[in-house]
């Protein structure tokens, strides 16, 4: 439960959390369950408190019911037998003394649930309720899909170094070939071990976030800046398409990841450690991608723990980190050229109102309106606006994909 709690505290999420030491003690096995116990307890927060509303008269303290989640993580989601999972857990509770007066109170509790399930689960209650009310307000029908898909782990999505070996890479690794193109695979074990990715002909990227760079439509040749670039998949993208990249980013260690995907896939871009909005540098680019800083609620499917991390305030305080970069990403762009916004978020504050109050203030760009399945997104994201807005539940029986919200803009020549 330390992986839990540290990624629900900050803002790093699961990702920062996994630097804990007492976790870097572990044997690469043991990591592999901790994290994969932490991503099922997450997944399943809601269908978990509500199993527990109905079994305990009284709750206990924080430390019985961390052990009940951990012990119903294993039951619900991972193919861990029953018996196993509540000896495990009462395992556990015999260790610690705060624990041990109630390992009769878990195994009965998990026993009980057992033997008879809890009440189905409405899909209102997989998502924090400020949030479930907020996408029921902005998608209508569309939020009780978007809650459904939390619990369900998704599959990898990889792009190709090159569209034309599509078909062959969906061959070697089991996978189905997307619009875009992506490749989907339902694989597991090490990525690095997977066919085809020392030869750098592949990356993982979801679906949704290889959309934002296909629409600036790099060409061969034309100067392209990245803002907020890391970890990168972007801006292979637009380096495979031939572009000359620059790549900024405010955390230089994030950049390493960055550079060494570089390396693996032969492709090449200036790669600089800079605050966007400070970055002392005098050029403009033909077009510049800005994936800006967000609460990225749209990554559940990934990054369960955004949902329990995100506060309400946060929506508001990137909001207004968002408005500062759109300007001096416009600053960068030349006469004529294009500009792509894009958050992976599912807040209409992070995305619609910044494309609508951008344009108010910024008389010299229009918006480049997104044709309906361009650049590989579901013909139905496109707003009337010409934006997108992709939803998780888009393309769901294909396994859905990340939430988004891209426009793209043009400047006055």
């Amino acid at each position: 439960m330390q992986l839990v709690h540290a990624a629900t505290a900050r803002r790093g999420g699961l990702d920062e959390a996994l630097n804990l030491p007492a976790f870097r003690r572990l044997s690469v096995q043991e990591r592999a369950f901790a994290r994969a116990l932490a991503m099922a307890v997450l997944r399943n927060h809601g269908r978990i408190e509500r199993a527990l509303a109905q079994r305990l008269q009284k709750r206990p303290g924080a430390a019985v019911i961390d052990l009940l989640r951990l012990g119903l993580a294993q039951i619900y989601a991972l193919d861990v037998p029953d018996f196993a999972a509540v000896a495990t857990t009462v395992k556990l509770a015999e260790r610690d003394s705060a624990t041990r007066p109630f390992k009769g109170l878990i195994n009965a509790v998990l026993r009980g649930l057992i033997r008879e399930p809890a009440k189905a689960v409405p899909s209102a209650a997989n998502a924090p309720d400020w949030l479930y009310q907020r996408w029921k307000a902005n998608y209508g029908e569309a939020a009780e899909a978007i809650a459904a898909a939390i619990p369900d782990e998704p599959p990898t999505d990889l792009t190709p170094r090159t569209d034309a070996d599509a078909d062959a890479l969906a061959a070697d690794l089991d996978a189905e070939v997307l619009p875009g193109p992506s490749l989907r695979t339902r694989r597991k074990g090490d990525i690095a071990a997977w066919p085809a990715f020392d030869e750098g002909r592949w990356w993982v990227q979801d679906a949704a976030a290889a959309i934002p760079a296909r629409l600036l439509e790099p060409q061969a040749g034309q100067s392209v800046l990245d803002m907020c670039a890391a970890p990168g998949g972007k801006t292979l993208q637009l380096a495979a398409a031939g572009a000359v990249v620059t790549a900024t980013d405010r955390s230089a260690g994030r950049l390493k990841r960055l550079a060494e995907n570089l390396a693996r896939t032969g492709l090449a871009a200036e790669v600089i450690a800079a605050d966007a909005e400070t970055w002392e540098d005098p050029r403009t680019f033909d077009a510049v991608l800005l994936d800006a800083p967000c609460t990225s609620t749209g990554t559940f499917r990934r990054n369960p723990d955004v949902l329990w991390a995100t506060r309400p305030a946060d929506i508001g305080k990137l909001a207004d980190v968002q408005h500062r970069l759109l300007d001096a990403a416009a600053a960068r762009v030349k006469p004529g050229g294009r500009l792509v916004y894009c958050v992976c978020s599912l807040e209409r504050e992070e995305g619609e109102t910044q494309a609508i109050a951008f344009l108010r203030r910024r008389p010299e760009f229009s918006t480049l309106a997104v044709r309906p399945g361009e650049a590989g997104a579901p013909e139905t994201a496109v707003t009337p606006e010409g934006w997108l807005r992709i939803l998780p539940s888009h393309r769901e029986s294909a396994g859905g994909m990340d939430g988004f919200f891209a426009a793209r803009f043009v400047r006055s020549a």
